[in-house]
């Protein structure tokens, strides 16, 4: 069996191109930072998130396009919430381009049964979540069939999707 790649290590070997497609209402709900958040206690970005910050803002500056797509419920869920709120501060200050989409927009679409990145157009990282939204495992794959699949959906999920500045939380 081969060693999956650390997240890091696949983000520092990107080239090109790594793209996000988060398909869940909720994720992590035992984060302090979302613990944090629902008490109405300022979370700042930059503080709580400062490796990711520099990961990504590293990737940018030496020419990665890093863009990530949430296809949400709507009504959003809190959790959303929150991940909209943080967005400006965590993502978009780093450098990602961020758009949402209304799940009731992605009913054509076909999409993959869970939440990845794909590094490069040939890479993709398996993100697993359990019931409640707690990540459970990450596996890598450079089969080109899913890594197809994987772009072809992020691709198709990009173009319905609004631009994080102009989604509107309903």
């Amino acid at each position: 069996m081969t060693r999956t790649p650390t997240f890091e290590e696949l983000f520092r070997d990107c080239r090109r191109t790594a793209v996000h497609l988060e398909m869940r209402d909720a994720y992590m709900k035992s984060d302090p930072s979302f613990i944090d958040w629902k008490a109405g206690k300022a979370v700042d970005p930059a503080e709580r998130w400062g490796d990711w910050l520099s990961l990504v803002t590293e990737a940018v500056s030496r020419g990665v396009e890093v863009r990530r797509a949430r296809v949400v419920s709507t009504p959003v869920s809190e959790y959303i919430r929150f991940e909209y709120d943080v967005t400006d501060g965590l993502n978009i200050a780093a450098g990602e381009a961020v758009r949402w989409l209304a799940r009731r927009d992605a009913t054509s679409l076909a999409l993959p049964g869970n939440d990845f990145w794909l590094f490069d157009s040939s890479l993709v990282l398996v993100n697993h979540f359990d019931g409640e939204g707690e990540s459970t495992a990450m596996e890598s794959t450079e089969d080109p069939e899913v890594a197809k699949l994987c772009e072809s959906a992020f691709e198709a999920v990009w173009k319905r999707a609004t631009p994080h500045a102009e989604f509107e939380l309903t």
